[in-house]
């Protein structure tokens, strides 16, 4: 299951790059850092802003240990196949916790429904995040603790901290596991230390790395609305979000203490003012994945007995019951999947063409570039690539900008996009080349 998963999610996310739908916001981002630890440079973000430094940003030292396969292959491809590896490889230990506790037959059928989740697919159909690493450790530490070998849980669940600041959080939980159900003091250990290193990464690290001496991200936690309850709760959008996250598994893992693991991160992101953190979409929820399928697991056999008590006559169809819940869930949601939709044309056609790829093969290799958030991916492997319209401006003009025009939507609306190309004759730019929708200019004066 974990390779049938690894060939699914790198077609997609390898298919999404070559047709052109993936985007410097964040696949961009994270090739421009991770190209910087491959030569041993600072972690600059060119795309974040001139010399932005990403520790600044998000604390995620742990993509240096990307560099050395960057360097042997370097693209923006060898990401995404990290990153397709990662998510397979953590369908192993919670498929095999599952058939630990449920059997081969359900077992099966949860770590398939899993390998399948729209949390994951969605992570997957996004570029490429850190998110992922976080993913596989979660997945590994889970099974550790359902088997109740804390110090491995331990090993496991320490390199989070190295991943992303928020997961320190999470760490805590996994302490506080290990605080309520093995070593005390093992437990107690973890807690604090995953408190500590939040807290050290959020309030010191990042505001040391940041050129504005800030966390940035720490302001969307700020402006409290009425009821604090009413904050985790509301809108509505917050709720399905809840509900979409334990369907796949049937709702068993209300049943397991394990769930606790999930909290803090869906604490943060619903306390959190940007509602992109609210619902389904991007990669929130897939570090959540692992915890609700291997909950979902862990309870399952005591769900089965307490029916088994309460009904008897009723027991026998417990397991084929779940089963078929979570492969029909696991088929509907995949209708309209990003892996659903391989299946249909749409993705297979480009939205690059040949022709305008060329367009960007003029640019030479080591120049500046001020790139169009769409075309930005396909040049940070071998250019200095800025944030088109963000840049050129008087006060810092690149060699080169590479534009959509007419310009769409992104994340900038049309009409600045259009404001600036207007201004590039005056920056000192001369149009060099223009195919299809792709125009090239260069800095000549």
């Amino acid at each position: 299951m974990s390779g049938i998963a690894f060939l699914l999610y790198e077609l997609l996310s390898v298919l999404r790059h070559l047709t052109g739908r993936t985007t410097g916001f964040d696949l961009g981002i994270f090739e421009q850092v991770v190209r910087k630890y491959a030569h041993l440079d600072a972690p600059v973000s060119e795309l974040k802003g001139p010399g932005v430094n990403i520790l600044g940003d998000h604390f995620s030292p742990i993509l240096a240990a990307l560099g050395p396969i960057y360097l042997l292959v370097p693209g923006p491809v060898t990401l995404l196949t990290i990153q397709a590896a990662a998510f397979a490889l953590s369908v192993v230990p919670i498929t095999r916790l599952a058939i630990s506790a449920c059997g081969p037959g359900l077992g099966g059928i949860l770590g398939a429904a899993y390998a399948l989740s729209w949390g994951i697919q969605n992570a997957v159909a996004f570029d490429f995040h850190e998110t992922c690493l976080a993913v596989v450790l979660v997945a590994f530490c889970l099974e550790r603790l359902y088997r109740q070998e804390w110090g491995a849980a331990c090993a496991y669940a320490l390199p989070l901290l190295l991943v992303k600041e928020d997961l320190g959080l999470t760490v805590a939980a996994i302490g506080l596991y290990i605080l309520l159900r093995g070593p005390r003091k093992m437990g107690a250990l973890l807690t604090l230390v995953g408190v500590a290193a939040c807290g050290l990464t959020m309030l010191v690290l990042i505001p040391n790395f940041n050129g504005y001496g800030e966390n940035t991200y720490l302001g969307q936690a700020a402006g409290a609305v009425g009821n604090p309850l009413a904050r985790f709760v509301m809108p509505l959008q917050k709720l399905e979000t809840v509900l979409m996250l334990l369907a796949p598994a049937a709702f068993l893992a209300l049943r397991s203490p394990l769930l606790l693991i999930a909290l803090p991160t869906i604490a943060w992101r619903f306390w959190a003012t940007n509602t992109a953190y609210w619902g389904t979409e991007y990669h929130y929820s897939a570090v959540l994945m692992p915890v609700v399928f291997a909950a979902g697991a862990a309870a399952a056999p005591g769900v089965h007995a307490s029916i088994r008590a309460a009904l008897p006559r009723c027991s026998g169809q417990f397991r084929r019951t779940i089963g078929t819940w979570c492969v029909v869930f696991a088929v509907l949601l995949s209708v309209n999947s990003p892996i659903g939709e391989l299946f249909r044309s749409a993705p297979w056609r480009p939205v690059l063409s040949s022709a305008e790829r060329k367009a960007l093969a003029t640019i030479p290799d080591q120049a500046t570039v001020a790139a169009e958030n769409s075309l930005a991916p396909q040049l940070t492997n071998r250019t200095r690539v800025y944030l088109f319209p963000s840049f050129p401006h008087q006060q810092f003009r690149p060699d080169w900008v590479a534009v959509v025009d007419p310009p769409k939507k992104g994340l900038a609306p049309a009409e600045q996009q259009l404001a600036v190309m207007r201004q590039l004759p005056a920056l000192g730019y001369d149009l060099t080349v223009r195919i299809e929708q792709v125009s090239v200019y260069r800095l000549t004066r």
